[in-house]
């Protein structure tokens, strides 16, 4: 796989589902033996309270390939928001790693030589397992496919600029 950037690697963000069980992904698709790997290892070796990385895998002992690197951007608030973070987020960025490869978006024949970084948002008031799964399934295939694109263009970039907005946007408010 040529990846189109002079630095090696591709840089792909999406989000999916709405309310607590929306996941938001950023995705980093690498190439082994070089910085990109560095960088990889050191996050895998380096776990922090409430931030463990580890491999995503589709089974116990199948890790999906390209190998992933699922790192958790919220700090873990307890058992059912580890149980979904750990189970049904890195169970949905596997298989949409899967759904990638599957699709074409990574080569069969690079997946030796690939090494993949999620960074997974899953909100501490999430519930449903099921549609944390679905919506990290589709953000992880969809920040993948956005990677390889080269997406967003300057333009869409340049055209958004006057009306950005998350889901976060408008929900701030003052404490007590």
């Amino acid at each position: 796989m040529e990846l189109p950037f002079a630095a090696s690697i591709q840089i792909g963000e999406a989000f999916a589902g709405e309310g607590a069980e929306a996941a938001h992904l950023n995705t980093v698709l690498g190439r082994r033996g070089g910085p990109f790997e560095t960088a990889w290892v050191t996050a895998l070796a380096s776990p922090r309270s409430g931030h463990v990385p580890f491999l995503a895998v589709l089974r116990p002992d199948l890790p999906v390939l390209p190998r992933t690197l699922f790192v958790n951007k919220s700090t873990l608030t307890g058992p059912l928001h580890s149980t979904l973070t750990w189970g049904a987020a890195q169970a949905g960025v596997a298989t949409g790693v899967a759904d990638a490869v599957a699709g074409g978006v990574i080569p069969l024949q690079d997946l030796d030589d690939l090494l993949l970084l999620a960074a997974v948002w899953v909100d501490p008031e999430a519930r449903d397992e099921g549609a944390v799964l679905a919506n990290n399934r589709e953000a992880t295939r969809t920040a993948i496919e956005r990677g390889a694109s080269g997406f967003p263009s300057v333009d869409e970039v340049l055209a958004a600029r006057d009306t950005a907005s998350n889901p976060f946007v408008g929900r701030a408010t003052e404490p007590g």
